[in-house]
């Protein structure tokens, strides 16, 4: 695994994630009030360390990383890093957690649109925003064989 970290080029992203790891959390932790979570992943084209605020979705000890990219008609960088490298680390808080993502689909991806919703009442006009894009939710579970 790679550690050659490259920021984000986008400012909002790179300097909340700078602040939120500085802080633990307690600075740069939340959008529009709700918490966020810090996603590493690892880059599908150029392997290097990637870094980007998602918001805190869970149920259990499952995260959920919805791929919206607020509607646009492409899929966030990161969906490509997960689908790639699914071995990736979870920023919550003072907490990291080694974590492994997968794709759900069908009724699976229902329930998990559910409990989504919950956490971000955004994700319905996101979802009509995509218009034919198939907005991607991943899971990100305990990654057994890493324990």
């Amino acid at each position: 695994m790679t550690t050659n970290y490259e920021p984000s080029p986008a400012d909002r992203i790179r300097d909340q994630v700078a602040l939120y790891e500085a802080t633990d959390g307690q600075e740069g932790g939340t959008l529009e009030g709700r918490p966020v979570v810090i996603l590493t992943t690892i880059g599908a084209k150029t392997g290097n360390v990637r870094k980007n605020p998602v918001m805190r979705i869970e149920e259990g000890d499952t995260y959920v990383a919805v791929a919206s990219n607020a509607g646009a008609a492409n899929h966030p960088a990161w969906y490509r890093n997960l689908i790639a490298h699914p071995e990736v680390s979870l920023q919550d808080g003072a907490s990291i957690h080694r974590l492994r993502a997968r794709e759900v689909h069908g009724v699976d991806k229902a329930h998990w649109w559910t409990v989504a919703e919950s956490f971000w009442p955004h994700f319905p006009e996101y979802r009509a925003r995509a218009g034919n894009r198939e907005i991607p939710i991943m899971l990100l579970e305990p990654d057994q064989e890493n324990e």
